[in-house]
């Protein structure tokens, strides 16, 4: 049922074909958006964009490779020329690993493996680190991330209607034990970019905020979170003792797009579980 705190905006949504941005494609519509749901998989993107037409919403799927900047350019333009404005933009698209593959599961288990291996030996995780490795997710994360916020930022301005954009960064942004270290590097990227474009772009009344999630269930830690013993390490160091759930993510993107948070700009919202509270 459409409540109307975003009715007549436009939302574009990176990563919008899983997880946290296909709650957020969700969760606006909800609210009366029109969506550009962004995503590289076109089977996942059309998913979500089902999701949210069943129940009368209006959505556009386009293939996105985050990290190209013709690509980003050409995703606001879209999102322009089929619904005639910008008014919010999410930057979900991400990847933990640099072989991390969405709904992968075989490649993903692997992954989890040498993440494990990672954490009995820290120094030889280091050393086998590869500069294409740690470039790659430095490509989707941080630069992705710029990429889109530059893009949509160019039809903000010259709209002069303002905006809310919205990074997602992590707990890992300030605390490296959070993930692997060139994930952890590029969402401290994230965070410190949001806070430098919020600062730039704040006199045309564009507003730039992120959002920090905690360990949330999602298809990158379904794998992880399987494995006896691991959910229950996560979660025992936690207040709220439990995963969190894309919808509540989205829930806390909903409140940095709208009106509510209309006096918020350079922050990065935790929703994490009580996280940082020790």
């Amino acid at each position: 049922m459409t409540r109307g705190r975003l009715q007549g905006k436009t939302a574009v949504v990176t990563g919008g074909g899983n997880g946290i941005g296909r709650a957020c494609c969700q969760r606006f519509a909800d609210e009366g958006a029109r969506v550009v749901v962004a995503d590289l998989l076109a089977d996942n993107g059309a998913e979500t964009v089902e999701l949210v037409t069943k129940d009368s919403g209006e959505a556009l799927f386009f293939e996105l490779d985050a990290a190209e900047e013709s690509a980003n350019v050409a995703l606001m333009a879209s999102a322009i020329e089929t619904f005639g404005s910008i008014d919010v933009v999410v930057t979900a698209a991400g990847i933990s690993h640099a072989d991390y593959r969405s709904g992968d599961r075989s490649g993903n288990e692997a992954l989890v493996d040498r993440a494990i291996e990672a954490m009995a030996d820290p120094p030889k995780a280091f050393l086998d680190l590869t500069l294409e490795a740690w470039q790659r997710v430095l490509d989707v994360n941080l630069t992705g991330t710029m990429l889109a916020v530059h893009a949509a930022a160019a039809h903000m301005v010259s709209a002069g209607n303002g905006g809310s954009i919205i990074t997602v960064a992590s707990v890992a942004a300030k605390n490296p034990d959070a993930g692997p270290l060139p994930y952890a590097v590029s969402k401290a990227g994230v965070w410190m970019f949001t806070k430098s474009a919020a600062r730039m772009l704040g006199p045309a009344g564009i507003r730039v905020n992120a959002l920090g999630p905690g360990f949330i269930q999602t298809n990158m830690t379904d794998v992880l979170t399987e494995i006896p013993g691991v959910r229950e390490m996560f979660t025992t160091t936690l207040p709220l003792r439990r995963l969190g759930q894309p919808s509540e993510i989205a829930d806390a993107a909903l409140f940095l797009a709208g009106d509510e948070s209309s006096y918020v700009t350079g922050q990065i919202l935790h929703p994490d579980g009580g996280y940082f509270t020790g």
